[in-house]
């Protein structure tokens, strides 16, 4: 897996990133949340790779079901950027749709099985 530096931000630019990650293998969730927004998924990262650059005060989470996964978007156009998965906060992963760049319709896409954790 080859990390690159990235850029991203959600529609409205308000949240704006870089994060340190590879875009393949690129996955989906079949989760309830993920399932409805169907964003494409990064590989996992750690925490630390992830770094806002402005906009962090309109960042909102949402937490179901277990509360362990969070999931980020921004509080004026509702795009999540990015979540840390159920796994911990070794396990985050970014909207691959957010990052500037990157076609997500030019990935192939596999499956993780979010619905189960």
């Amino acid at each position: 897996m080859t990390t690159k530096l990235l850029k991203g931000s959600c529609h409205c630019g308000t949240v704006k990133f870089e994060v340190r990650t590879a875009v393949t293998p690129a996955i989906r969730c079949n989760c309830s949340l993920c399932r409805r927004k169907g964003i494409l998924m990064s590989p996992p990262f750690d925490q630390n790779e992830l770094k806002i650059l402005s906009g962090e005060e309109a960042l909102s989470t949402y937490q179901f079901n277990t509360r362990v996964a969070k999931h980020f978007f921004c509080k004026h156009c509702g795009v999540h950027p990015f979540l840390q998965s159920p796994k911990g906060p070794k396990f985050w992963r970014v909207n691959i749709g957010c990052l500037q760049g990157v076609d997500p319709f030019a990935l192939e896409v596999g499956l993780v099985d979010g619905a189960s954790l």
